[in-house]
């Protein structure tokens, strides 16, 4: 599911990164969301039923350093790969040398080492590769990797899992339910709403130390549907698996979609849709995960894949072609990010500090002590 919901971000980009507008979602919903966005609000309800599993499961040092490794090294090198493979590429593509690339104020180091600062500039650009492109008519979107604007809203809904989880909060039944019946109450009340003509990403907001500046609005309808992701984990075995509830769930959704009133009620019916769809899903679609989670990869690779190939003239191929040619080569990426990175990374879960491993095992020898 996650892996349908990464991809559907990408098909979603096509739009604007190659035509410079909004999939055709964003008018037929009245301005509502796009498909983009409401695979984010997908993946942010199934990180929370995941999540949630582990924060319940493991204490909660063991917790924030399994969310580190799935996180921070595929991100770390699809930073690293972009700044310093990607961009000299389609910089010599665009100007025959790469003189004047690498010692610009925006160039490659400024960008690795100021992505995700409370600047609004930060981290958009790699020595005006991108900006060219703008001058060319060939990109429309001044970002390289304009997709990593959620991940700092992930971030901040796994440091309230983990807050919960170390006060004994999110065993206590009704506390995380509350919590999303106050989000929903935001939410319902158009209290975070931005004004018209006001971008996701410019609205109202706080800004806090390593996540950078974020918007009440976002904060709200992605905490939102995390916590409803959170509350379905915790009472998994109440929640009926019903195909009828489903068909209800759907009507309602594209009700909404259409008519208004996607906030309060469409986005928990698509909760309950992808997880009863999850529930339901045919056996051999297991045989995806044993292959891999490529999800991640294809979030992080997927809109500077499209920015480069919409840079050396592939919308030129009509959406299908484009879309063809950013699925293939986001799908590439992504295997080799889980095969090469996360997959390793995520082998050092287990991993335990020597010093505190040679304590353990002296207090384990001494006489009298059984482990």
């Amino acid at each position: 599911m996650r892996l349908l919901l990464a991809f559907a971000v990408v098909v979603s980009h096509v739009y604007p990164i190659g035509w410079g507008r909004p999939d055709p979602l964003w008018s037929w919903s009245g301005s509502q969301t796009d498909l983009g966005k409401s695979a984010v609000i997908g993946f942010f309800a199934i990180s929370g039923f995941v999540i949630t599993g582990s924060a319940v499961r493991l204490g909660i040092g063991r917790f924030v350093w399994h969310r580190v490794l799935r996180i921070m090294p595929g991100l770390w090198v699809s930073l690293l790969l972009c700044a310093t493979v990607l961009m000299p590429l389609l910089f010599r593509w665009q100007h025959g040398t790469l003189d004047g690339f690498w010692g610009r104020p925006d160039g490659p180091l400024s960008y690795v080492t100021s992505l995700g600062s409370s600047s609004p500039t930060a981290g958009w650009d790699v020595s005006g590769v991108i900006t060219e492109g703008i001058r060319a008519g060939t990109n429309f979107d001044r970002s390289l990797n304009g997709a990593l604007w959620s991940l700092k809203y992930e971030l901040l809904c796994y440091l309230l899992t983990a807050l919960l989880a170390a006060t004994g909060l999110l065993r206590r039944r009704a506390v995380v339910p509350a919590l999303t019946l106050a989000f929903w109450l935001l939410i319902a009340s158009g209290a975070t709403d931005l004004p018209d003509g006001v971008p996701l990403a410019g609205g109202p907001g706080i800004a806090l130390p390593l996540l950078g500046q974020l918007t009440w609005h976002l904060a709200a309808v992605l905490g939102f549907t995390f916590l409803l992701g959170t509350a379905c984990r915790l009472h998994a075995g109440r929640i009926p698996v019903d195909g009828r509830l489903a068909l209800a769930a759907a009507l309602a959704l594209a009700a909404t979609l259409r008519w208004g009133g996607f906030g309060p009620i469409g986005q928990p019916a698509l909760v309950y849709l992808l997880l009863w769809a999850a529930a339901r899903l045919p056996r051999w679609c297991r045989a995806v995960d044993e292959i891999g989670d490529y999800s991640y990869g294809v979030y992080i690779c997927g809109f500077p894949v499209e920015q480069a190939l919409a840079l050396v003239g592939c919308a030129a191929y009509g959406r299908l072609g484009f879309l063809a040619c950013s699925l293939t080569v986001t799908g590439v990426l992504a295997a080799l990010s889980w095969h090469l990175v996360e997959e390793p990374a995520m082998r050092l879960r287990g991993w335990t500090p020597r010093p505190p491993r040679r304590s353990a095992d002296r207090e384990s020898a001494r006489p009298g002590v059984t482990s």
